[in-house]
């Protein structure tokens, strides 16, 4: 496993080979200071997710004042982390995964992390996620484009703890797209996800 293909992980899925080059709003965002973490809904328990010293994950633009398209950019963070959370864990039966992900997004995210843990790796460095998109197809449904910096994140050896630098190139950069739907509960779980490396729209 290269280390590019186990960084995709960081933000929530394997690499994917679809998409289209030509994603409305995914080409446009300037940086900012990275939004603060959250804020949990009063009446929802949610599971308490804390990454690794060695691990960060930081969220630029991740606010637009709208009431439910921060909800659903607060459970995008939300399940990014958990996966993140897992994979440094090493369990893909972590509950904070079958919390924010369902149907098939919620299976392909368990074997890429058990496929992570059983090639001996973990992550380490900071993932900086920026750029999103999101539009509400309903009241229960939306969906959410973003990109990932991953040229100071590292895949590491559980066993030696040895971090795995490699150089930056536009494979650093990864673009995802996702499908949201909320449950019963209103938690927006991610219910879709692909990623295409290299993208246009997240390369500097």
């Amino acid at each position: 496993m290269t280390t590019a293909l186990l960084l995709t992980a960081c933000g929530g899925g394997g690499d994917s080979t679809k998409g289209n080059d030509k994603i409305p709003g995914a080409d446009t965002g300037t940086a900012a200071p990275a939004s603060p973490g959250p804020s949990a809904s009063t009446d929802v328990k949610r599971p308490d997710i804390t990454l690794p010293s060695d691990l960060s994950d930081s969220f630029e633009n991740w606010k637009t004042g709208d009431t439910t398209k921060d909800a659903v950019l607060a459970d995008v963070q939300r399940r990014v982390d958990a996966t993140n959370y897992a994979i440094a864990e090493g369990d893909a039966e972590l509950p904070a995964l079958g919390f924010y992900y369902r149907g098939t997004a919620l299976a392909d995210a368990g074997d890429w992390v058990t496929s992570i843990v059983k090639n001996g790796y973990s992550i380490t460095g900071v993932n900086r996620y920026y750029n999103p998109k999101i539009d509400l197809f309903d009241s229960t449904s939306a969906g959410v484009v973003y990109c990932e910096d991953q040229s100071k994140a590292f895949a590491k050896e559980r066993k030696s703890s040895k971090v795995l630098k490699t150089a930056v190139t536009d494979k650093s950069y990864v673009l995802y797209t996702t499908r949201l739907e909320k449950n019963d509960k209103g938690v927006w779980q991610t219910t879709k996800l692909a990623s295409q490396r290299g993208h246009k729209s997240c390369t500097p």
